[in-house]
């Protein structure tokens, strides 16, 4: 599978993206059929202390999950989404069943 990570407003650090590389490859396991993956990371410009956003989407054959999160910080933003992503999965597979 395919991971295009892109930050915008800063750099990413190579620890930052392979955190995010392995939960993102975690979701293969759960379901084979995920084409690629573009993670966006943004730092917003405010006082508030979360203002870090991590948006996921997942190319699916036939169809696109996507999940934003905004926390304080970007591994806890991704692993927020990556859970969401991970109950879209579920859902998206029991739809193929049927």
């Amino acid at each position: 599978m395919k991971i295009n990570i892109n930050a915008v407003h800063f750099r990413a650090d190579k620890k930052l993206e392979s955190f995010i590389t392995d939960k993102v490859e975690k979701l293969t396991v759960l379901f084979d059929g995920i084409v690629s993956s573009d993670v966006m990371l943004k730092l917003l410009n405010t006082d508030t202390p979360e203002n870090k956003i991590a948006e996921i989407r997942l190319e699916i054959r036939g169809n696109d999950l996507f999940a934003k999160k905004q926390c304080k910080t970007f591994e806890e933003a991704t692993d927020t989404a990556i859970e969401a992503l991970r109950k879209q999965l579920v859902k998206y597979k029991e739809k193929l069943k049927d």
